[in-house]
């Protein structure tokens, strides 16, 4: 016990510690009061261990000084951070899925720095809408007769059937009651909007026939669903949307398509099907993510004939699920860019990278780490898109000098945050979403876990 007083009576002042030398940096760059704050947290800490054995000697001024630092600069660093993506996922739904174009990031900082006609049209002086921008772009890029854009893509599911089908029955294929994400599953959506569900057909096969034999007098609408985020093979059947379409005008029923992925027109190559081909097949309402294949902010995106967007753009949910300025800003300059320049958006680049491309940027960093090996590997989409479609890739294989679990969290952790893929013992950096000025920082990351 005396031992401890010891030790405690010998701990410096707050105000010694803040007369050492490096005292003054700290206050000019985190303000005297936060500098306080954390050196008596840092002496509290020191008398708790003292009291409860786990210190011998009393700390120097200096270390305690330091320790403070550290916790400033802890406390000082963002809590939602950019990261290297070293995974080979390009939409990464825990990573925040597209990356933006440098015109939408733009975009974004002009309407934050100050007022921007949110909803005032500029010409009238009278009040506008504030998707105003955004509906001629999507109608121009789907061929739809009307649009509207919400907060993300459940939101324009739970929009639609609380609007067409509230009150009333929902017709859902089996196999397609999917689980959107989190936890939430389409008869969760269903509920919510009102309507009752109506299941029909089986797991892997669903019929014309088992619609038809479903529809009543309280049926609103046949919802379908695209499997975006899986896939059925082997014996199975589906019923398309043109089918749906004649069955739903011969009771007139509406069709609602949820595409999940947010591809608005064909893309070569990509069995993904497009909101502009379920339009043409007959869908009444499509709706669609706007920060997955289409490459821009989080955002639902909901298309279709005039009959069935105007009952949702008169909904009091439409007020509770609109897209902030920020994102309406993003979003119109991500579609301008696949109107004009599809090529300059981060997602659609990364997913057409040829083999040779994200060879030559594996021999980068592998020059700039000095060691590692490359190796062909396989990438996906992710984000709930293409999950059938693997992506040939390239990655930098590393054996670091501490465990390969230790070494992803040391990297996970850094100044450079990067998040990579363990596989066979082994650190893989894979280069399909590592855009090449992000180089240098990944391979300061990798040499401080081969050290």
């Amino acid at each position: 016990m005396a031992e401890g007083d010891n030790l405690r009576r010998r701990l410096p002042q707050v105000q010694r510690l803040l007369e050492l030398s490096g005292a003054a940096a700290l206050v000019a760059k985190y303000g005297r009061t936060a500098l306080v704050a954390a050196l008596r947290g840092e002496l509290e800490d020191a008398r708790s261990y003292i009291t409860a054995g786990r210190m011998t000697g009393a700390p120097s001024p200096e270390a305690i000084l330091a320790r403070a630092g550290d916790a400033l600069r802890a406390r000082s660093r963002p809590g939602l951070r950019q990261v290297i993506n070293a995974s080979g996922i390009v939409l990464h739904t825990n990573l925040g899925r597209a990356p933006l174009a440098a015109e939408a990031i733009a975009a974004i900082a002009e309407v934050a720095a100050g007022y921007a006609n949110l909803e005032f049209d500029l010409a009238s002086g009278t009040r506008g809408s504030r998707t105003a921008a955004i509906e001629p772009l999507l109608r121009e890029l789907t061929g739809a007769e009307a649009a509207l854009a919400i907060n993300n893509g459940a939101a324009a599911i739970l929009l639609a059937l609380s609007a067409l089908a509230g009150g009333g029955e929902v017709i859902v294929s089996r196999g397609e009651l999917v689980e959107i994400g989190g936890g939430f599953r389409i008869p969760d959506v269903i509920r919510q909007g009102g309507a009752r569900l109506v299941e029909v057909g089986s797991t892997n096969k669903t019929r014309l026939a088992d619609y038809r034999e479903a529809i009543g007098p309280e049926t609103k609408v046949l919802l379908k669903v695209h499997q975006s985020n899986f896939c059925t093979i082997g014996f199975t059947a589906e019923v398309g949307i043109d089918e749906l379409a004649g069955l739903a005008r011969e009771h007139g029923l509406l069709v609602v398509a949820d595409l999940g992925s947010g591809v608005l027109r064909e893309v070569p190559g990509s069995a993904e099907p497009s909101v502009g081909a379920a339009l043409a097949a007959g869908a009444d309402l499509v709706t669609c993510s706007g920060d997955k294949l289409l490459g821009g902010p989080q955002a639902g995106l909901i298309l279709g004939g005039l009959r069935a967007v105007e009952p949702l753009r008169r909904h009091p949910l439409l007020r509770a699920v609109r897209l902030d300025k920020l994102s309406l800003a993003a979003l119109e300059a991500t579609l301008r860019l696949h109107r004009d320049r599809p090529e300059a958006i981060p997602v659609l680049r990364m997913l057409g990278q040829t083999e040779a491309g994200l060879n030559a940027r594996a021999e980068r960093l592998r020059e700039l780490v000095g060691a590692g090996m490359i190796e062909s590997s396989e990438g996906f989409a992710g984000g709930g898109s293409l999950p059938e479609q693997r992506i040939a890739s390239r990655a930098l294989a590393l054996q670091p000098a501490m465990s390969v679990d230790a070494a992803a969290a040391t990297l996970r952790t850094g100044p450079s945050a990067v998040v990579a893929r363990i596989s066979d013992g082994r650190l893989l950096l894979d280069m399909l979403a590592v855009a090449d000025d992000q180089l240098p920082a990944l391979a300061e990351a990798a040499r401080a876990v081969l050290a």
